[in-house]
This record gives C-alpha cells, sequence and structure tokens, in this order.
C-alpha cells in the first residue's frame, strides 16, 4: 500500500517547499507597476545586426531582473519600422500611453554608454526633444564598480589577466600596465580614470585612462606606463561596444604596441545597470514593485 506522497511505481511526489522565515528568508520576486515608465535604451549609431544582437541580450537581461517591464529599443541612427530611431520608439510610446501618465514620463530613454561621450549624447538629446514626448534622457551607466567588474573579466578571457572564480579577483596578471580606452573627449577620460581606479585596486598594476577618439592618445598612454616600468602592456576598452567606430580600437591598439581585449558588450552588469539607472529615474524600488 502505497502513502499518499508516494506514487504506486515508486518515484516521490515534489512537494512544495515551506517558506523561509528569519533573517535568512529570500526577497519575494518583483515586478515592474502596471503604471511604470517605459525603459526605452538609446544604442549609438545604427541597428547592424551585432549592435542589434548585443541590446536584445542587454534589455532581456533587465527584463529578467523586473519581470513585467515595459522595455524597447531605439537607435540613434534607426532606419526602417522594425528599427525605428529613437524619436519613433519614443512617439510611439507616448501615443500608446495617451494621457495615462499625467505625472510621470511614458518613457525613462538610458543610453547604452558606458561614459559621457559628449557627441553620442548630443545626437540621443536631439531625438528625445523631437519625439515631443516628455521622455527623461539619464545619466551614463558609468563611473561604476560594475564596470571595473566587467573590464576585468574581459581582460582574463583575452588571457591578459587572470581571475579568482569566486570573486574575480586577480591571481595572476599577464599585463603589468593597462590602457583603459574610452571615448568622448577630456571628459569621459576623467569619468574612465575613476573606474580605472578601481580596476587597477583588482589587478594591482597601473591603469590609465585615454580616449580612442583623440589621435594618438592611446599611444600617448602607453608610452607613460612603459616609462614607468611596465614591460607588457593590455588596452582595455571601457566601451560597450556599438559607439566605437569600426577599426578604431585595433588601429589604436596596433599603434601603441598592446595587446587588446574585447568590449564590455552584453556582459550581465551592463543589463543591471541599465535598470539600475532606469529604476533611480523612475523612483522604484525593490519595496515600491509589486511582488508576484
Amino acid at each position: 500500500m502505497s502513502s499518499p506522497s508516494v506514487p504506486s511505481h515508486g518515484l516521490p511526489v515534489r512537494m512544495p517547499r515551506p517558506r523561509q522565515s528569519g533573517r535568512h528568508r529570500r526577497p519575494e520576486p518583483v515586478s515592474a507597476p502596471e503604471d511604470a515608465p517605459a525603459l526605452v535604451l538609446a544604442v549609438p549609431g545604427g541597428p547592424t545586426p551585432h549592435a542589434r544582437s548585443l541590446a536584445d541580450e542587454v534589455l532581456s537581461i533587465a527584463r529578467s531582473e523586473l519581470p513585467g517591464l515595459d522595455a524597447r529599443l531605439g537607435f540613434a541612427e534607426g532606419k526602417d519600422e522594425e528599427f525605428p530611431a529613437l524619436a519613433d520608439v519614443l512617439s510611439r510610446v507616448a501615443a500608446e500611453r495617451g494621457e495615462s501618465a499625467e505625472e510621470r514620463s511614458s518613457a525613462i530613454v538610458v543610453p547604452l554608454l558606458a561614459g559621457p561621450d559628449g557627441a553620442q549624447l548630443r545626437i540621443l538629446r536631439q531625438e528625445v526633444l523631437g519625439s515631443g514626448s516628455g521622455a527623461v534622457l539619464t545619466d551614463v551607466l558609468g563611473p561604476h564598480p560594475l564596470l571595473a567588474e566587467a573590464v576585468h573579466v574581459r581582460l582574463s578571457e583575452a588571457g591578459l589577466a587572470r581571475a579568482d572564480r569566486a570573486r574575480l579577483f586577480t591571481v595572476a596578471t599577464a599585463a603589468d600596465g593597462i590602457v583603459l580606452a574610452t571615448a568622448g573627449g577630456d571628459e569621459a577620460v576623467q569619468a574612465a580614470g575613476i573606474t580605472g581606479m578601481l580596476l587597477s585596486a583588482r589587478l594591482a598594476v597601473p591603469v590609465l585612462a585615454a580616449a580612442l577618439d583623440q589621435e594618438g592618445a592611446v599611444a600617448r598612454t602607453a608610452r607613460g606606463l612603459t616609462e614607468a616600468g611596465a614591460q607588457q602592456l593590455a588596452l582595455a576598452p571601457c566601451l560597450i561596444g556599438p559607439e566605437i567606430p569600426e577599426g578604431l580600437l585595433e588601429a589604436a591598439a596596433a599603434e601603441a604596441g598592446c595587446a587588446t581585449a574585447q568590449p564590455l558588450g552584453a556582459y550581465p552588469a551592463i543589463g543591471k545597470l541599465v535598470l539600475s539607472t532606469y529604476m533611480a529615474e523612475a523612483g522604484l524600488t525593490p519595496q515600491s514593485a509589486s511582488t508576484r
């Protein structure tokens, strides 16, 4: 005779796990409030296959962190109905939502930029204003400790730094000097310098930031590291990818004589930074979002 919890074929029945209580109880999963503004990820440049794939993956990470999130893509140089320009996406969101959100913006635009790239931000601001939607454009994603982590991981993937599996702290590094590449001129270099200090603390090697879009800047920075005693350099982009003109990273690495890591791409921390930037602007917290 079988027990109520064990069927006749002898396999155990999976019973509901009791809810854990006390200080170690897991937080309840949350979802976006119904009236939350849309998150529109503003992607520099046009909808190339690589940019589309990368942006889709970043939004997928954000959606997984906050189910129910209305998340969309808008390209600075959108071309068609399938991959529209940012202004068209914002106008569409505003039209869909009508007058249902009078006290808050219908959309919050998060630039897919690790640092303050002035040229790219001007384009995005024009798109936001041109949409007439009242959407809000947030700050860029960096500087932030998660960007330092992402750069570290890309260096380790290229064999230029080794990382502890558990905490990503360096055990040994193949490079003894890092040029942290950014784009956007002096302001971007200053912001990347903060991320560079965090990266230097992780790697225990000198890290200096340089702008890819300033002619010769990467090579000059590399020479400075060499003169300070570094013998093997690495070029590490503190850039996500779509904002880098084709061939510029490779040309700078060749001029400076550096091995190079890949851009940050859709590293999970990028999606989480996009979401946290959106939630801060929307005034959302885990407590204000609804439990599922």
